[in-house]
């Protein structure tokens, strides 16, 4: 940051802050640590790409069996959303697209889609429903009709009620 802010790429004011680093917490689905900090204004964090999660019947929380380290398709292919599997590269300072839906789903269609199956992403993984949700509203969004069909059935409603704590609702 130090070199960005003697270039002038970032006002000098950003180049004193703090990288922060969330650290490992396999009982609450963080297996990995992510570093976080803010480039103008802006919070980023920064993971590393993983692959497919593995989860207990009864759990939200992906197990320690998940692969832990992945390719870019296979982490983007994990993601909740189409719109939330999009990388930017910063060497070619370009977006990558690797479900091919996500730039699509976001600035033509405005719609929130999962990359795989619905019924099968919100059954892993049941907060994910309430996240579409809050991201149609937050952001002006529509459901997929596929995906607002997973969301009502009753096997999602079932997972909600057996992973997801009152308090996460």
């Amino acid at each position: 940051l130090h070199t960005l802010a003697q270039e002038g790429k970032i006002p000098k004011s950003q180049s004193n802050k703090k990288i922060g680093v969330i650290s490992a917490n396999p009982n609450q689905s963080k297996h990995l640590e992510t570093a976080t900090m803010k480039i103008l204004n802006i919070e980023c964090d920064f993971v590393n790409l993983r692959a497919e999660e593995v989860y207990e019947e009864h759990s939200r929380i992906p197990t320690q069996q998940t692969k832990q380290f992945g390719t870019p398709l296979e982490d983007a292919l994990r993601r909740d959303f189409t719109v939330n599997s999009l990388f930017y590269n910063i060497r070619t300072k370009q977006v990558e697209d690797y479900t091919n839906r996500g730039l699509d789903d976001l600035l033509m269609h405005r719609m929130i889609v999962t990359p795989l199956d619905p019924h099968t992403t919100f059954h892993d993984d049941p907060l994910r429903v309430l996240r579409a949700i809050r991201f149609c509203v937050r952001y002006d969004l529509d459901l997929d009709t596929t995906l607002r069909e997973a969301a009502m059935s009753k096997e999602v409603h079932h997972s909600l009620h057996i992973k997801v704590s009152r308090e996460r609702v």
